[in-house]
């Protein structure tokens, strides 16, 4: 039995890698497509919902694919150093794959806008970290500038082969349910991820899209292309504001970008599958995010509970189909950022003396 080492060796031949190029690699996807069992029924949705929960990524979140895909080629084409803007899973992912292949990774984040549970990645893997006095855009913008006189690899979504290996996630998928979704429900921060998942499946059908690239086999497959829906935060929503958002805010720090990096790719995605850009608050994320981990035992980090906060709303309105297939990008692990829910309120906690008698109380009080 071949062993599994990650996606740049299990997907080579649909990446534009050649066989001598060395893999920079974490065992990175093979992420678990989770059918929920309990929420639709409590909903009453006909249909099937899947999570594909990127959250179980070594770094904890879908950006893993990406980096793989990035540092093996800066590696293979010379680079000694990395470089990348982060609301805090970039900047982990980067840190992580940077040492595993022995060059150094720079990191700016926003000052104040990034959750600790994600720094902390970025600083144990002993990434250089340069936290400046702005957002992410800011950070973008001086990553871009920075990279013109500096001899660093950029590994953000504009690099292309970044998106290279997040559209594998789509090839899971497909590979799983034998089959396209009917909808694919995304969060949307960048916008890179939405844009590589609609790579994926264009490419398995024989079709590329324009930000493919050359070098790597297309497929054969005739089982369609999903609906692509993505969901920012109200506070953050370029996408619906018709433009750069400058002062972005919400509580989902992972899509808190006002000035989305593959903006022109997300439109032509949503053009050509049909799908659409909606907007959620913050309440209505950080209760989805609550209810997918009280009725289906996922936790997902906030910006992630977007998706799926989105498909419900969608589902409830009649605009996603009862009895149809969904599957929502859960984009990376509650564990990431607990405060949000420790700062809610730990109202679920009982206290009673150490007496086996109150203890047996509280149970009998409390089972269902």
């Amino acid at each position: 039995m071949t062993r599994y080492t990650g996606l740049v060796d299990a997907y080579r031949d649909r990446l534009p890698f050649g066989p001598d190029v060395r893999a920079i690699a974490l065992g990175e996807g093979r992420t678990p497509l989770i059918k929920l069992e309990n929420l639709p029924k409590k909903v009453g949705f006909g249909g099937e919902i899947y999570v594909k929960f990127e959250g179980l990524n070594p770094t904890g979140s879908f950006k893993d694919r990406g980096m793989t895909s990035a540092v093996t080629d800066a590696v293979h084409r010379g680079s000694r150093a990395i470089i990348c803007a982060s609301t805090g899973n970039t900047s982990a992912a980067a840190a992580a794959y940077a040492v595993r292949a022995g060059v150094t990774a720079f990191v700016l984040i926003p000052d104040g806008k990034i959750a600790l549970g994600k720094l902390a990645q970025a600083v144990v893997h002993g990434a250089v970290v340069v936290q400046i006095k702005g957002n992410f855009d800011d950070g973008m913008r001086l990553v871009k500038e920075v990279a013109q006189t500096t001899p660093v690899a950029i590994v953000n979504s504009i690099n292309p082969y970044r998106l290279q290996g997040q559209k594998t996630a789509a090839f899971e998928i497909l590979e799983a349910l034998g089959r396209a979704p009917d909808y694919h429900c995304l969060p949307v921060g960048n916008a890179g991820n939405i844009t590589a998942y609609w790579m994926g499946y264009s490419e398995s059908v024989g079709i590329r899209t324009s930000a493919s690239m050359e070098g790597y086999k297309l497929g054969t497959a005739t089982h369609g292309r999903p609906k692509m829906v993505g969901y920012q935060a109200a506070g953050a929503a370029p996408f619906l504001r018709g433009g750069i958002v400058k002062d972005p805010e919400t509580i989902a720090t992972a899509i808190r970008i006002g000035d989305p990096q593959s903006w022109d790719h997300a439109w032509k995605v949503q053009k050509e599958s049909g799908g659409w850009f909606d907007e959620c608050v913050d309440a209505d994320i950080l209760a989805t995010q609550r209810l997918l981990a009280g009725t289906e035992g996922v936790f997902c980090e906030p910006a992630s509970a977007a998706s799926l906060c989105g498909a419900l709303r969608d589902i409830k309105n009649g605009k996603i189909a009862d009895g149809s297939t969904i599957v929502c990008t859960l984009t990376g692990n509650g564990l990431k950022d607990p405060d949000v829910i420790i700062q809610g309120g730990l109202k679920d906690l009982i206290q009673v003396a150490a007496e086996r008698s109150e203890v047996e109380a509280a149970l009998r009080a409390n089972m269902k």
